[in-house]
């Protein structure tokens, strides 16, 4: 809050109610609210006791967009206070265009507080001032109300806020991107957890053990059970507000077992979360391609992967498991695509980059597997360069090849898929960048196949030849490495 909302409201309301409906109240950690609704509703009860003013504040949560917002916050606080506003009890105080047209169509007066035209000087609104205390610029502490700087220096909020709003990764709602159904993903982390709590079991070293997206924490769920764990510290970190969201729902119902497991919501590529070397064991399970394709390529990878090892206590164990590239990514092949399982049209469309899931998934869905690597070429974010050899055949590089056919079936997040590289690293150059680093790799680590997709996925529908036209073996499609910090390092 700031100075001005504070005198302007005072002059308002005078010892009348205001009714405070904080928006988004379920959002944390996002660009567009990077503070927790907590925290806000701490300075508006500060803010009331030091001016006189009278307050009921009100969480409304976040909604898809509608026309009815105004209706549904309306009856938000009624549910929440027992009141009912209406036009005859209420005035509306808010500076949103497009908020206040809602209202007075429902006959609400309004109060335009920071657009006020009757106003001499054009005062700063509360999101300026919080840019400004993103951007570095003390200013924001002459604008903003004495009780909105106590708490956000009282709960170090500055720090994370300049955080959140300048992270380059994470979007307006708190994800890698708007395009993700989180929903498909939440089932697919559970479907999978039993399966990669078998492959890592034996590696995981007892202490404090972090799983850096954690997703939903299904992972958590199965480390909790293990007798041997039971004192460990199990820590969950994840990016995504959405599965944030989901794993304080389940330790909120009891779901864990162990008194201390943790979650926290931390991009760590923007800062330390933990001491250096105070972690036995990371994990990370289909993410690394996440940093590579949504960062910096291999400088972000290499950033996280120093990160890693500095928290990685002498002697712990970093433990990751994800796609990756085949061992000659630039070899030249011919790929053979299947034309009669759809749609082929002329061209491929350009404008699915504005449409809704639910269509994009519908046209993607319909098209033979030949003409989606054309609209695959399009939307994919990384160069996939190719040339056509007759009607269903093209002269492709290896990596780009099974960057498409490790990712054309995943219609239900195709805008998210495509923004995503799975090939960015061979095995070898992995093993390159962690050595770097400084961890020694554990034999058990290696590439390896998913003959799943490929039997089911992959080789119903394609076929991969050399230039010459003799058969080549489908590549390696994931890796598994164990890596330790010596405990010299």
């Amino acid at each position: 809050m700031t100075r001005f909302q504070a005198d302007y409201l005072h002059q308002l309301a005078g010892q009348r109610t205001i009714v405070w409906a904080v928006t988004s109240a379920n959002h944390e950690n996002t660009r567009r609210n990077p503070v927790p609704y907590h925290r806000r509703e701490a300075a508006i009860e500060r803010l009331s006791a030091q001016t006189g003013l009278r307050s009921l504040v009100v969480p409304i949560f976040d909604t898809a967009p509608t026309d009815a917002f105004a209706e549904v916050t309306l009856k938000t606080i009624t549910v929440a206070t027992g009141i009912e506003l209406t036009p005859e009890n209420t005035i509306l105080a808010c500076s949103t265009p497009e908020v206040s047209d809602l209202y007075r169509k429902l006959g609400f007066p309004v109060a335009l507080v920071e657009a006020d035209p009757s106003l001499r000087t054009i005062p700063a609104r509360p999101w300026d001032v919080l840019l400004r205390l993103a951007a570095g610029d003390e200013e924001w502490r002459k604008l903003a109300h004495p009780a909105t700087i106590d708490v956000f220096e009282r709960y170090r909020l500055v720090e994370s806020i300049r955080a959140v709003v300048n992270d380059p990764l994470v979007g307006d709602e708190g994800g890698l991107t708007a395009t993700r159904d989180y929903r498909t993903y939440v089932e697919a982390f559970a479907d999978a957890a039993d399966r990669k709590w078998k492959a890592v079991r034996q590696y995981v070293q007892p202490g404090r053990i972090v799983d850096v997206g954690c997703g939903a924490g299904s992972l958590l769920e199965l480390a909790d059970r293990e007798p041997a764990l039971h004192e460990s510290d199990l820590i969950g970190v994840e990016v995504a507000r959405h599965l944030y969201q989901e794993c304080v729902h389940k330790k909120a119902q009891g779901v864990f077992r162990n008194a201390n497991v943790y979650f926290y919501r931390r991009n760590v590529l923007g800062g330390a979360i933990f001491a250096d070397r105070s972690i036995d064991t990371t994990l990370t399970f289909a993410l690394t391609h996440e940093i590579w394709s949504y960062g910096r390529q291999r400088e972000s990878l290499l950033q996280f992967a120093r990160r890693i090892f500095e928290h990685t206590a002498p002697g712990g164990v970093w433990i990751n498991s994800d796609v990756c590239g085949p061992a000659d990514p630039r070899k030249s092949v011919i790929l053979r695509l299947t034309t009669d399982d759809g749609a082929n049209p002329a061209e491929p469309r350009r404008d699915l980059a504005g449409r809704d899931t639910a269509e994009v998934r519908e046209y993607v869905g319909g098209l033979s597997t030949r003409a989606r690597l054309d609209q695959f070429a399009v939307d994919f974010a990384f160069p996939c360069a190719f040339e056509p050899v007759g009607d269903d055949a093209v002269r492709i590089e290896l990596a780009a090849a099974m960057d498409y056919l490790t990712r054309k079936d995943y219609t239900d997040n195709w805008l998210s898929e495509t923004h995503e590289q799975f090939c960015g690293l061979s095995f070898a150059e992995w093993s390159e960048l962690l050595a770097e680093v400084g961890f020694t790799l554990d034999p058990a680590s290696g590439p390896l196949r998913n003959d799943w997709i490929v039997e089911n996925r992959i080789a119903p529908v394609a076929s991969l030849t050399d230039l010459d036209g003799r058969p080549l073996e489908w590549p390696d499609t994931h890796l598994f490495t164990v890596a330790r910090r010596p405990r010299n390092g």
